[in-house]
């Protein structure tokens, strides 16, 4: 294993003759795998299988020491061929060839059927095609931020080029220069429905061209002399990225594989597998490992990960009673402080990431005093969600701030992938439900919790007035993984306690899955997500002239309720949920759903205000009204309900 990359000008001919006795005991590893997990991708990792070798070879990597943090990183888009990275860094020494290749695809091994981050050498799990670059460009700029001698590789399939984000990946990583990165495609011109020519004509190598990289074809990525020689040009020219495209046979090495694109995802049976691996000259030892699979006892397994950057969050600030702004202006404000705080610190870890929304996010001032640490991506959010994942996992502070319904919606795919591989990302998101106002339903983003509350590590906070979004936003800049942070887009009142004091102030403390006692009362319990809580305090108020005491509880965190909040709130016997979110799936989904788990269904009656259909332009208080989640209509509610008995 290399401890500098790619050092010498050419390979000798031991090093040949060593490399390709591996890469033929990698390839029965693939064929033995496959065929006794009965399922798995044999055929590309066999195309792929010298382009792994050698960059596992001479790369910066350390087997015995796999995370250390200048090392490079090789990340494999097309993760469908695990079986040939599993195999590769197996035989170099990152883990026990026996078990990766006796366990592949059985429940509970490291060694899954899409490549993970669980097994030490990869840096990404993969799988869902066409974002392994986005994640490259990630650790990438990463290094550049930290000031890293780190070189990307990332290794990717030529069908997997017919997406739409890999055209955003590489106009990124052209303008920001990221020649600390350089792509392999494998270029064996077959994917699962046959021909890349007929599933998808297109011209690989201009695309690359068009978008600033350099482009060096290789005739035969069978061939170690030359992929080395490629390899080294790649990284010996920094005027840009460059993509090294290099001719490979799908199943090269067993004949009656070769160029047949059946076997891109298809396992031997037995007896073809005995016969392939006659052809290769390796005994057939399939027995012996299929009686370890069968006796495997699953072990304890770490996922990676790491220690979240420190950096200077400066002090909460408390906005006055009278002051009237919107969420998203305290959260630029906050963003405003902490490059002031960090803008003479050498190489500050923080990044932020902007989809060309930064004046409507309230990103500009960080920007301006921090311009090395902004990252404007126009109009590419796909890409800059996968990427902003792996830039979070490489000692960089990511926030990745965007419209919810870009942020979310549109790039769901990208967040459950940067949740699979434990990511740190910070999704802020502003323009979130009704609020958005006259921009109409196709920017109303209304699923913002029904859709991550699919995702298992986000943790997620909705800020009910800019006092809360201040301590929030330092909050999720300062602890361990992901969170999704959304606000509104109009001004909101600052929500006071009953001494007129600001209620999120200074004596504030957050505590994350507890509600906020805003107002007491013995009536009913209104539970309001948000923003939504200006209205519900406002409702508490109408109902107080009429002499019905209504509890106010501020939800903030519809992903983690309370036990002992929720009970207060049903000790009241009524229960009105508020939300500027769809009512199916969001708070009052969550309310409903914790009150049957924690066993307070009983005695209490559950009223769920919130959004029933696609909304329309029009301002956010008709909306409002319109869909009754306004104070009146709230404490009509009340009273309906009440009356009801």
């Amino acid at each position: 294993m290399a401890s500098e990359r790619f050092a010498a000008k050419e390979l000798t001919t031991e090093q040949i003759n060593k490399l390709r006795e591996t890469a033929r005991l990698i390839r029965g590893d693939v064929l033995k795998m496959t065929t006794l997990a009965a399922c798995g991708h044999p055929g590309g990792s066999m195309s792929s299988c010298e382009a792994f070798l050698l960059l596992w070879s001479f790369a910066k990597v350390f087997p015995n020491d796999p995370f250390r943090d200048d090392r490079d990183r090789i990340v494999v888009s097309h993760g469908h061929t695990a079986p040939g990275i599993y195999a590769t860094l197996a035989r170099l020494g990152f883990c026990d060839p026996q078990e990766a290749v006796a366990t592949f695809r059985l429940l509970g091994s490291p060694f899954e059927g899409h490549a993970e981050r669980t097994v030490p050498g990869v840096e990404w799990d993969t799988g869902n095609l066409g974002q392994g670059l986005s994640a490259a460009c990630g650790f990438a700029l990463a290094a550049k931020i930290r000031g890293l001698d780190s070189h990307v590789f990332c290794l990717m399939g030529d069908g997997e080029q017919q997406k739409g984000q890999q055209d955003e990946a590489r106009r990124f990583a052209a303008k920001y220069k990221l020649t600390n990165l350089t792509a392999l495609v494998d270029y064996n011109e077959l994917q699962i429905s046959g021909s890349i020519h007929e599933v998808m004509p297109q011209k690989i190598d201009e695309e690359y061209r068009a978008d600033g990289w350099r482009v060096i074809t290789v005739d035969d990525g069978h061939d170690f002399a030359k992929l080395y020689s490629a390899v080294r040009e790649a990284l010996n020219d920094t005027s840009a990225p460059a993509c090294i495209i290099f001719k490979s046979v799908m199943g090269k090495g067993v004949s009656f594989m070769e160029n047949d694109h059946k076997w891109h995802g298809a396992a031997l049976s037995k007896d073809l597998c005995v016969k392939a691996l006659a052809e290769l000259g390796l005994d057939d030892d399939l027995d012996r490992l299929a009686a370890l699979r069968s006796k495997y006892k699953p072990r304890p397994v770490e996922h990676p990960g790491g220690e979240i950057p420190r950096i200077k969050l400066g002090k909460p600030k408390t906005y006055g009673p009278n002051e009237h702004l919107d969420c998203r202006a305290a959260f630029g404000n906050v963003m405003t402080e902490i490059a002031e705080l960090n803008k003479d610190t050498k190489k500050p870890p923080i990044a932020v990431l902007d989809c060309d929304l930064a004046s409507s996010e309230r990103t500009t001032g960080f920007a301006k005093l921090l311009p090395g640490n902004f990252f404007q991506s126009g109009i590419q959010e796909h890409h800059t969600a996968a990427m902003g994942g792996a830039l979070s996992v490489s000692g960089v502070l990511t926030i990745f701030a965007d419209f919810a319904v870009f942020g979310i919606d549109e790039t769901y795919n990208q967040h459950r992938l940067n949740d699979i591989n434990h990511s740190a990302l910070k999704l802020i998101t502003t323009h979130v439900g009704l609020d958005v106002g006259e921009d109409g339903k196709t920017h109303q983003c209304i699923d913002y919790v029904g859709v991550m509350s699919n995702f298992f590590g986000f943790k997620q906070v909705l800020p009910c007035d800019p006092n809360h979004t201040d301590r929030l936003v330092r909050w999720a800049l300062s602890i361990p993984g992901p969170v999704h942070l959304g606000m509104g887009r109009r001004k909101v009142p600052i929500i006071t306690d009953e001494t007129a004091r600001p209620f999120y102030g200074d004596h504030y403390s957050f505590e994350y899955g507890r509600m906020d006692l805003v107002r007491n009362g013995h009536s009913a319990a209104i539970l309001a997500l948000g923003t939504t809580l200006g209205e519900a305090v406002a409702a508490h108020e109408q109902l107080k002239a009429d002499n019905i005491s209504a509890m106010v509880l501020g939800v903030s965190c519809p992903k983690s309720i309370a036990r002992e909040d929720l009970a207060a709130a049903a000790e009241t016997g009524l229960i009105i949920t508020v939300e500027d979110h769809v009512v199916h799936t969001g708070l009052g989904a969550r309310i409903a759903s914790a009150l049957m788990d924690y066993e307070l269904a009983q005695n209490v009656k559950l009223v769920r205000l919130g959004v029933t259909r696609y909304g329309g332009s029009g301002t956010p208080e008709a909306l409002y009204r319109t869909f009754g989640i306004d104070a009146p209509s709230i404490a009509a509610a009340v009273k309906k309900a009440l009356n009801a008995g």
